[in-house]
């Protein structure tokens, strides 16, 4: 299927441009790592597209926990990635690049999300092609910028190469962060059972809202109670973002030939206490991944299957983001203390100040 507004194979191979107004352009930068505090706004100049690219007019942009992580200086960006913040954003395409072989390109005028590389927050962001969708009909640009991190992840991890089957259970950590939110209705669309670990009673009741069975981590041993609403089954999948703190009990939460998916080290890379037996004899498979290394093919072939599988659902309001919070690239550092902070129900995007 062809997304709406993307150029068929064989569209013009020279670069095509909607005039901008200006050179320059607002962009949230850092010089130093540190705090939320090192964040200040900059005037640089626009990009233009190479070959595959797009230039999308930035309306809003997510904020992410690996945004967080590259600001402290504990997440470089992969070699050739834009090395200032912001990997997804919603906005209109105003000009592209030369086409590449078998690469659609988006028309101009095109209002699209895209998964970025780097830079989204920003007037103007370059994109692959590939990495772009069409906003979901009914979709304004801040709800449509929620979606691309998120649901890259969630979709190549959990639903990638196939995805869970109907009644199998699902353990995903962090079930009222962005990731959390999109992994738990996507499980539930697709007829599995998701189960979630949070941190207070209301974020237990968003997540329950959603239909998802919720553990408060600060009250109770989330594996042992797993072992009790399970009748000492386990979960046939996990969705991890913290680590090494979690690894043990993850292992001990699984049903045989369980999967284990680790996608963040919030809680360390080092797992001191591992029932390395209990892998062998119960088949389980310990897996991991960064979305944002993949290169651009890998990234447009999710790009693909959430266009056909995922983006009807948000079409007829079956799975929605939640959005906790909008405020103006300017007010940056406030956005990266909040999400520090941990009490946002629901995504933190970026706007221009003009927008705002």
């Amino acid at each position: 299927m062809r997304p709406h507004g993307f150029s068929p194979r064989g569209a013009s191979m020279t670069a095509s441009h909607r005039p901008t107004q200006s050179s320059t352009m607002t962009a949230v930068c850092f010089t130093e790592p540190g705090g939320p505090n090192v964040l200040q706004c900059e005037t640089l100049p626009i990009p233009q597209p190479g070959r595959g690219e797009v230039l999308v007019r930035v309306l809003a942009a997510g904020v992410n926990r690996p945004d967080l992580m590259q600001r402290a200086g504990l997440y470089p960006p992969p070699p050739g990635a834009n090395p200032r913040l912001g990997l997804e954003i919603a906005g209109e395409i105003v000009a592209c690049g030369a086409q590449q072989d078998g690469t659609l390109m988006p028309d101009i005028g095109s209002m699209v999300c895209a998964l970025a590389n780097g830079g989204g927050y920003a007037d103007y962001c370059l994109v692959p092609a590939g990495q772009c969708l069409p906003i979901p009909k009914g979709f304004d640009a801040v709800q449509a910028a929620a979606l691309p991190e998120t649901f890259f992840t969630v979709w190549s991890n959990l639903f990638m190469p196939t995805p869970p089957a109907v009644g199998q259970r699902v353990l995903i950590h962090g079930g009222s962060s962005g990731i959390g939110v999109t992994a738990i209705q996507l499980v539930r669309a697709f007829g599995a059972v998701p189960y979630v670990t949070v941190g207070s009673a209301e974020k237990c009741a968003l997540c329950e809202k959603l239909g998802a069975v919720a553990i408060n981590y600060r009250e109770e041993d989330f594996a042992a109670r797993l072992r009790e609403l399970t009748d000492g089954v386990g979960v046939n999948l996990i969705l991890d973002m913290i680590g090494g703190a979690y690894f043990d009990r993850n292992i001990k939460s699984l049903a045989q030939d369980g999967r284990l998916v680790i996608i963040a080290l919030q809680g360390g890379a080092k797992a001191e206490q591992a029932d390395l037996a209990r892998i062998m004899t119960r088949r389980l498979i310990v897996t991991g991944s960064t979305l944002r290394g993949r290169d651009t093919a890998a990234k447009a072939r999710i790009a693909q299957e959430l266009h056909t599988q995922v983006w009807p659902l948000l079409a007829s309001g079956t799975i929605s983001p939640r959005i906790d919070t909008v405020l103006p690239f300017s007010k940056a550092a406030e956005a990266h203390q909040m999400m520090e902070d941990g009490k946002h129900l629901g995504r933190i995007i970026l706007v221009p100040d003009a927008k705002a």
